[in-house]
């Protein structure tokens, strides 16, 4: 029987029982609106833990835009129900309150990997994701945290979070999950209007042929402009970035050798699409 817990005491009593029983814990952290994508990361934690926890808290400091927070949906009975067919332990929900009390002043702030692409876009993003990821950590005491790749850069900053912080946690990173057009599963995707929901698959479709192009020995510029294009062509509004970047720093890359990703964010109707894949 799933939990609802929202007291970050009830919670510590709870991990303190598993741990005593020597039981792996998984925590996946989300902010709801849940869809195919996360629960494929709860059952991936299912499958390697014990006990698993998924945590569901719309962080208000990693929103740049006040009416972006407003709007972000807020789902959390049919979350439950979903998280109850796939049988995780816990589902923790704490008010912002519980999170950041009064006189929080402080911030985990990662250099490097979050500094370009999203950070330069997002100034303070991921700030406000690293902090709050380190408090759920904390908050959890998990073993294992399970994270979506089709947020790459995120999946970047947490890892070196907890390299450079010592953090006794494994971070796992889990395939991105898609629609039968190739469109990476997000909350936002349900902002789309019909019409750009029919479209919104090129922008998979674009960056799998530059990647194609770039294998197959097209210059990198090249291969990058052609995808731009056919985005404004299928009707995007605004091409944000794409860009090949070294897997694991993202910094510019030219180096074949070493993993790559290529990184892309584009408007749609009003709405800010991301994905990755590697090249």
């Amino acid at each position: 029987m799933t939990q609802i817990v929202r007291k970050i005491a009830e919670l510590r009593i709870l991990v303190r029982a598993w741990k005593a029983a020597g039981e792996v814990i998984g925590v996946v952290p989300t902010m709801g609106a849940l869809h195919d994508g996360h629960l494929s990361l709860a059952r991936a934690a299912k499958a390697e833990c014990q006990r698993v926890i998924v945590t569901i808290f719309v962080n208000p400091k990693q929103f740049n835009n006040p009416d972006d927070l407003k709007q972000y949906p807020r789902t959390e009975e049919a979350d439950a129900a979903l998280l109850q067919t796939v049988g995780v332990d816990v589902i923790f929900t704490p008010v912002p309150d519980e999170v950041y009390p009064a006189g929080f002043t402080s911030t985990v702030s990662v250099g490097g990997v979050s500094e370009p692409l999203e950070g330069r876009m997002r100034p303070g993003h991921f700030d406000g994701v690293a902090t709050v990821v380190t408090k759920l950590f904390g908050m959890t005491m998990a073993d294992r945290g399970y994270f979506g790749q089709k947020d790459w850069q995120q999946l970047q900053v947490v890892l070196r979070l907890v390299r450079d912080l010592n953090l006794p946690i494994t971070i796992v990173g889990c395939e991105t999950i898609r629609e039968t057009d190739g469109l990476a599963m997000s909350s936002r995707n349900n902002r789309l209007t019909p019409e750009g929901r029919a479209i919104a698959g090129v922008l998979y479709v674009a960056i799998t042929a530059a990647a194609e192009d770039i294998r197959a020995g097209q210059s990198d510029r090249m291969a990058i402009r052609e995808a731009a294009e056919k985005l404004r062509h299928a009707g995007f509004d605004r091409v944000e970035y794409i860009e090949l970047r070294d897997a694991e720093t993202l910094m510019p890359s030219d180096d074949p050798q070493r993993p790559r990703r290529m990184l892309a964010a584009a408007w749609l109707d009003g709405v800010r699409l991301i994905d990755n894949i590697p090249v």
